[in-house]
């Protein structure tokens, strides 16, 4: 997996939510270069788990409905003598 690149907004609104967060649910004030360190890690760190979790509920996605297309075409084939 190649190394994920946000844009400055991107990242400018992440820190914010993790800014909130970390106010919010523990009480602690984080800041901006602290926020962003952190959202660093847990991309290196976890975004292989996530990015491989959308790929299959893709791929699952996928063969559904290929599945469904091929039940379409099938009713629509015409009856032969």
């Amino acid at each position: 997996m190649s190394e994920i690149n946000l844009s400055k907004d991107e990242t400018e609104r992440l820190v914010a939510k993790v800014k909130a967060y970390f106010d919010a649910e523990l009480k602690q004030d984080i800041g901006g270069f602290d926020a962003e360190f952190l959202i660093s890690f847990f991309g290196k760190e976890l975004g292989g788990y996530y990015y491989n979790k959308g790929l299959a509920d893709a791929h699952t996605l996928f063969t559904e409905k290929s599945e469904e297309l091929g039940y379409l075409i099938q009713e629509l084939e015409k009856p032969v003598d």
